[in-house]
Order: structure tokens, then C-alpha cells, then sequence
């Protein structure tokens, strides 16, 4: 750890970080309470392992894979590390039940489930199998609702995170949740690229949080040179929402880069509204072609290197990643920094002979 204060300092700040996010770590079973965001085509094997294996809490985005295909990245996955980790799930998945049963046999701790509000029946199928299941929520009315469902912990992410978002910011969110939900563990997603905020927001009252940006450009990372390269040059501002064109066909608002991808998703939506106004395609499918466009640009991107015409998927903490470096070192880099948050935070400030004579008088 790259110490900056006195040794006393840091140390007891460190107890109290394990303090704060205590909660979260016992639940994950982890060293760091730190969640990896589950990325398509880029949280396989390689990342999932690097930050488990780092002290982090890996997750497997299985996206659009087949039952076969996810068995076979779990398996690899187990190959590379003995620490835990968890798949993600998106719930519209046609063979979601499948999928449910693939991890429940290869031994899965941990499911996260996204892209919707869960189905009951999927909840109970995760739990009879003992899986600890996650869920999403972008407010506090389906939070509560979630914890009814039985689900084992939330995740609330702002719209400050890349991919698919929701409307409302991770601060905001953060407030209204974090003091209402007290029967789970509540992670924290969407913008944090520091350790400070990290510290701020467990805090605030969460047992951990949630980071996918920060890990594109991790040596472990299967990204393109080019997909990294533009993640370094990135700033914050550019990473802009996707439009919605007709809002009698609503799609989750993308945070991605800007480039001319950007504009292929409004000409697939007009393709996509057409097709459902002439009845030749139903709303779910409609929705499920979406979920598809994004898939096949992201790939283009992420995995083929096409920044130009693929979806660069990015929040807005990009403006934070300014190297390429093992998982390892990005890990240490958060603790340290907020270790230093905490120090700072707890440190008696001694006055001035000048300021205590001011304040006697």
C-alpha cells in the first residue's frame, strides 16, 4: 500500500473501511467489497478471475450466451480461481430458466439478475438452489418491492454507468435508498472510478459497491488495443446517452462514447417501430432486437476493435481511467485511496495558538 500519512493513520482508517463495508464482504465472501460489473463480452473468465483472485468479486456477464456457452465460461472460470465469483442473468433471456440450472450445477454462489424486474419464478428457482440472488433497482418503490421478492441483496445504479441505465443519478439514488433499505445489502453503482467515493458512499450507509468502467482497461481485460485506447483518451462528457424516438416504443437509454455507432442505433429503432407498426413484429421481440443491436455493436467494438462504428459502451467515470494495468494494481490503487479518505476524514485538527486565543475571547 502506498502510504502517504503516518502509519498510525492509515492502519486504523483500514480497520474502519473493513468496518464499513464488513456487511458486504461477509455476504460476498470476498476481501474487498468491490463488485465487477458485468460487461458484455468483456467480463468472461480472464476479468472475473483477475478480480476475484485480487480480492474483488467477479461477475460473469452471460449476455446472450447459450446455456452450453455459460456452463463452459463457469467452468473456466473455476480453473482460474478458488476465490468466489457470480454470473449475471438478464432476465429476458428465452432460456433464463436454463440458464438458472447451469449455474445451479456448476456450483454458483452468486446470481445477479438484470434487464428487468425479476420474475418470481426465477428468484425461487435461484434460492431453492441456495444461490444468493441480486437484483436491480433504479428506485426506491422497486427496491422495496425487490426485498419483498425475496432477493438477497440490491444493487442501485445511477445513471452515470455505462450500458444500459436508468434516469436518475447514483447520488440521488444513494439518498433515497440507502436509509430506507436496511434488511439487505445494498451496493453502490455508477460513476465511481476513486476509493474516496467509494468511502463516501459506504458511509452513507452501503456495503459495497459496484465498478465496470475502471476495469476496461485492465491488463486481464479481453478488450480490443483500440476499445482501451479510446477509454484512456475519453472524458466524461463523451459518454453520451442513446435517443429514443418514439416513446410509444420506450428502450433503455445506452451510455456509451459518441462516435458514428452512435447514429445506428436511431436508424435501428426506425427499422424496429416500422416493423412493429406494420405487425410484423411484436413488442418483445421488437425489445429482444434491440437488446440484440447493442450486443452485435458492442462486440464490434469491445472485441473486432470498430471504434468508429461499433458502441463504445462507457460511464462517465471513463474520464478517471488514463492507463492500461493489472487488475491488481487498480484494486490497491482504490484501497489506498480510500484508506487516505477515511485517515483524512477521522484526523483531529489541532488549532493554532491564534485560533484558540480567537475562540476564548
Amino acid at each position: 500500500m502506498g502510504w502517504t500519512m503516518s502509519d498510525e493513520a492509515p492502519v486504523a482508517a483500514l480497520e474502519q473501511l473493513n468496518r464499513l463495508w464488513d456487511r458486504g464482504r461477509a455476504f460476498l465472501g470476498s476481501d474487498y467489497a468491490i463488485l465487477g460489473g458485468a460487461m458484455s463480452w468483456l467480463s468472461d473468465r480472464h476479468l472475473v478471475s483477475a478480480i476475484s483472485n485480487a480480492g474483488g468479486f467477479g461477475v460473469i456477464a452471460c449476455g446472450s450466451l447459450s446455456p452450453s456457452q455459460l456452463d463452459t465460461e463457469i467452468a473456466a472460470t473455476f480453473d482460474l480461481t478458488g476465490r468466489p465469483f457470480g454470473v449475471n442473468l438478464i432476465t429476458m433471456h428465452p432460456d433464463l430458466p436454463q440458464l438458472i440450472k447451469t449455474c445451479a450445477d456448476r456450483g454458483v454462489s452468486h446470481v445477479a439478475l438484470a434487464g428487468g424486474i425479476p420474475p418470481a419464478s426465477a428468484i425461487g428457482q435461484l434460492k431453492d438452489a441456495g444461490i444468493r440472488v441480486l437484483a436491480f433497482t433504479p428506485a426506491l418503490a422497486l427496491a422495496k418491492r425487490l426485498v419483498r421478492s425475496g432477493v438477497d441483496a440490491l444493487v442501485i445504479e445511477g445513471m452515470e454507468a455505462g450500458g444500459h441505465i436508468g434516469p436518475v443519478s447514483t447520488s440521488v439514488l444513494a439518498q433515497e435508498i440507502l436509509p430506507a433499505i436496511r434488511d439487505v445489502p445494498v451496493f453502490v453503482a455508477g460513476g465511481i472510478g476513486r476509493g474516496d467515493a467509494i468511502a463516501m458512499y459506504l458511509g452513507a450507509g452501503a456495503s459495497g459497491v459496484q465498478m465496470g468502467t475502471r476495469f476496461v482497461c485492465a491488463t486481464e481485460c479481453v478488450a480490443h488495443p483500440k476499445f482501451k485506447q479510446a477509454f484512456v483518451r475519453g472524458h466524461a462528457r463523451d459518454a453520451v446517452l442513446s435517443v429514443q424516438l418514439d416513446p410509444r416504443f420506450p428502450v433503455i437509454p445506452v451510455r456509451a462514447l459518441a462516435n458514428k455507432g452512435t447514429h445506428l442505433f436511431a436508424e435501428k429503432q426506425r427499422e424496429v417501430i416500422a416493423k412493429v407498426d406494420a405487425g410484423t413484429l411484436s413488442a418483445p421481440e421488437a425489445q429482444l432486437a434491440i437488446e440484440r443491436f447493442w450486443a452485435g455493436a458492442l462486440r464490434r467494438a469491445a472485441i473486432d476493435g470498430d471504434v468508429e462504428l461499433g458502441s463504445i459502451m462507457a460511464g462517465q467515470s471513463v474520464g478517471l481511467v488514463t492507463k492500461e494495468e493489472p487488475v491488481a494494481e487498480i484494486i490497491a490503487r482504490l484501497i489506498d485511496e480510500a484508506v487516505a479518505a477515511i485517515a483524512s476524514s477521522t484526523r483531529t485538527v489541532t488549532p493554532s495558538s491564534r485560533e484558540q486565543a480567537a475562540f476564548m475571547r
